[in-house]
Formats: C-alpha cells, structure tokens, sequence
C-alpha cells in the first residue's frame, strides 16, 4: 500500500475516544488526515487505552508511515462539594461562605474540598466557577473558611469546577493518579505526555525527573501563572499546547488570542512545536459542519503558524468525528495556498544560532526556496535538525530520514515534516542516493526535480550536522 503524503503542513491531532475506539474508525481518521492521536487519560481505564495504542501501532506497519501517540494527563482538578438539593439559586450580591465541613451544602456555605486553595486566597481575591459562569470574590478569610460576594451568576450545581485567576496553588501539576498513569502511558508506547495544569518551571522538572527519556513532555498553557514564566517553561519542555479551555476562563476573552499570538512565535522561535487546542470545531460534535466563526478559528491558527491544531470532544465523542477532521484538512490546505500565509511565515524567521548546524539548517532553507527544490532532506539521530528546518516554515515537504522509529513517531507532531524510518545510511553517495529514492516512492519529488539534503559526518552522530548537498533526482 503506497505511503501517505499530506498536502499541507499543519498537523491534525484527533482525540480517541467513545466514539473513536474501533479498529475502522481510527484507520479512517488516520486516512482523512490525522498525524497523531491523543489518549485522553481523564476519561476511560488504562486497558481502553491500551487497546487504542494496540490498534494505531497495527495501522502504523499496515500504512507504513509513522504515527504520533500523546497521553495527556489530567492533573490536580478542582471541584466544588455537593449541596442538600444538588444545586442552589444565587444571585448578585448574595454571600455564601466556602469552608472544610464536607457536609452538603445549602444557600450560606458549601464545602470546598481542597485546604490548599483556602490558604492560597486573599481577601479581594476571584473565584471563577463552573467554566466562568459564577463569579465569586472574597470578602473574608478564616483560618478553615472564606466568605465570599457573588459578582454574577445564576446558579451553582454540585461538583462544579474551580479557577483562581492570578493564583498560584502549593500544589503539584502531577497528582497520584497522574504519577499511575504516566508510567501506564509510557509502558504502552506514548511518545509524548502532557502535562496539565502547569503553574511553574518546576512543574515541568518535576515531570522530567520522573519521565527522564523515555517520552517528550507537551505543556499545556492553561493558567496565567504560567505566562509569567513563558520563556523559562517553553525552555525546558519539549512542545507546547495552548490550551484554551481553562486559559479562557482564567484570562480574559479578548486577552486569548494575543496570548495565542504570542506562544506560537515565542515557540517558533524556541524551535518546539506548538499545539493550538479546544473547542476548534466543537459544533462538529452534534452537527456535520462546522460554524463559520469556527473555521475563522481554525485558519487564525494556522494564519499564526502553529504547528499543529488539535481536535477534541469532536473526535472523542462527537457523532461525525471523521467529518471533523476532513474539514480541518481542507481550511489548513487552504490557508497554506494562500499567497498571504507564505508572507507571513516568511516574515518572521528566527535568527540562527552561531553553530554549524544552525548555519547548514538555515542555509539550507534559503537553497530550497532559491531553487525551487521539491523538499529539504534531513538525515537526523535526535531528530534536531528536523525542528529546527521545522521553525524555518519551509514552503516544501521536509523529508525526515531516521533509523530511529521513536524519533520518527514524535517528528509526526512537527510543522511540514513527513518522517520516514529506514536504515542508516554508510557513505556520502549512498545518503543521496536513498534520499533521492525514498522521495519519489513517497510522493515527495518526480524525476528532474532537486532535492536539499542535510546530513552530518560521522553519520550516526546526534548533532552533528554540517553537510548540504543539492541533487537531482534520477
């Protein structure tokens, strides 16, 4: 069966999930344009997932073609007690004290089950509930209570989730059931773990003494603690993922898109790839086309260069999950023809570094569009040199050439790269040979067409990279 070659170069990610959990439907995801796939670890049991990995790894040897997994954790949640009735009618003006009695609560107290957040708050402070809809703010402060005045809001349910805006919680991003799940995940395979919830650098460190090697981290951006520390988490992860949801509540609406902004270049520049997720085409759960304000949305992303967007409840749950991710094939296809998008990814190319490498890399950008070649070929052990071509937005395929299968996998979430695993190669001519070969058999280049390879001496070396050599293709 012939490789798979996409026509675009954003990447699609699809959540799995009820709806998305048999053999055909996750083969005909892959098949509509999905590049990797996401285990959502807050919902289903280790073995569902298991299963789901078992199936994407089957479609992987029947495709050949590489498949990204991520297990995304679901990190420390934060949730309102329960009331004698289930819910309670509140309204603007109305005090209702949060305390440490678990008992149910009624209109003048509830229980809030985690002590960290009643030490964290100050007086003045705002409690966002359930996704905004319920603004609190506190007036008083106990050393087992706060009492706080409703700024808006209608009602309360039970078990409502909580947002601090501009607090920092003594909490870790990784909870024991995270701890469980992030070694079940990397057990199964994952390539990459992402992790929610994430307040802080040391968030992220924590996460890497646990993971060390044997899996990527993806942060997700969801709190506006995390902003403050941007460039530091962006550092030291390996991929970021703006995560809209929580960030939403927590910063306001208008802030959202130049926050969004503003990762995706601070990314680009860091060289890592980055993930623009939520609620993209959330009408897509229930209708076969999506709303025209979420196509806007999808191709803003794009427009800003992300590497990849990401599809949630649409794919996991919704009822035309592969409909979902044919349209977001076709608006980033789209948006990638248009002469607009190609001046603005060439308008802001980060600065090379004063490294071999990033010389050849960037060298090997501006060869590739001067001559018009068909691609620019990576040869890479680390998969370095794919990122950092990667963050130059090349116009062309970036063909990645890896014996190593890991490494192919976790390139599957990068900006234009379609990642091949092979053996390595021995000499100079025999590099150019099989980048020549390998693409035309995946569609990549035709005959006559010239290629830009990169390659380091002593082949096999990670980070080596300091040879450029065009050819043509025989």
């Amino acid at each position: 069966m012939p490789s798979l070659k996409r026509y675009r170069k954003t990447k699609i990610i699809a959540t799995l999930g009820p709806a998305s959990s048999t053999r055909e439907i996750i083969g005909n995801l892959f098949k509509s344009g999905v590049d990797v796939f996401r285990l959502n670890f807050s919902h289903g049991t280790h073995e569902d997932h298991r299963k789901r990995i078992s199936i994407i790894r089957e479609i992987e040897k029947e495709r050949n073609r590489p498949i990204g997994v991520f297990a995304d954790m679901q990190g420390p949640k934060l949730r309102l007690g329960t009331f004698k009735n289930g819910e309670i009618s509140i309204k603007k003006g109305m005090r209702i004290i949060l305390d440490s009695n678990p008992e149910p609560g009624d209109e003048r107290r509830v229980y809030l089950p985690h002590p960290e957040i009643l030490e964290a708050l100050q007086e003045g402070s705002d409690i966002l509930l359930d996704d905004g809809n319920v603004h609190l703010r506190v007036i008083k402060k106990g050393s087992d209570f706060i009492e706080t005045e409703v700024i808006a809001g209608k009602k309360l349910m039970n078990r409502k989730g909580v947002n601090l805006p501009n607090v920092i919680l003594k909490v870790s991003s990784l909870t024991d059931k995270d701890r469980i799940d992030l070694e079940a995940a990397i057990d199964m395979g994952a390539d990459w773990i992402a992790l929610s919830f994430v307040q802080r650098p040391e968030d992220v460190e924590e996460a890497r003494a646990l993971i060390g090697i044997r899996a990527k981290i993806i942060v997700k951006i969801e709190k506006p603690s995390a902003l403050e520390s941007l460039d530091e988490i962006i550092d030291i992860s390996d991929a970021v993922m703006v995560a809209r949801g929580d960030l939403g509540v927590e910063i306001p609406a208008e802030s959202v898109p130049s926050v969004q902004k503003r990762i995706v270049r601070v990314c680009r520049k860091a060289g890592k790839p980055v993930i623009i997720a939520t609620q993209m085409l959330e009408s897509m759960t229930s209708s076969p086309r999506p709303t025209r304000a979420e196509a806007s949305d999808v191709a803003t992303a794009i427009y800003d260069g992300t590497d990849a967007v990401m599809l949630s409840a649409e794919t996991a749950a919704g009822e035309y999950p592969i409909e979902a991710v044919e349209i977001m094939d076709k608006i980033a296809a789209d948006v990638e023809k248009d002469h607009i998008y190609r001046k603005i990814m060439d308008a802001e190319h980060p600065d090379p570094g004063e490294t071999s490498p990033e010389a050849i890399t960037s060298a090997a950008y501006w060869v590739a569009m001067t001559l018009s070649a068909a691609a620019i070929v990576n040869y890479t052990t680390s998969g370095s040199t794919t990122l950092r071509t990667a963050r130059e937005r090349p116009s062309v395929p970036i063909l990645c050439l890896t014996e190593n299968m890991i490494v192919a996998r976790r390139l599957q979430l990068s900006y234009g790269v379609h990642s091949v695993h092979t053996k390595d190669v021995e000499s100079f001519s025999d590099m150019v040979k099989k980048a020549c070969r390998i693409s035309l058999e995946h569609n990549i280049a035709q005959k006559g067409q010239r290629l830009v390879i990169t390659a380091g001496v002593p082949f096999g070396t990670p980070g080596s990279t300091n040879i450029l050599r065009v050819a043509w293709v025989e």
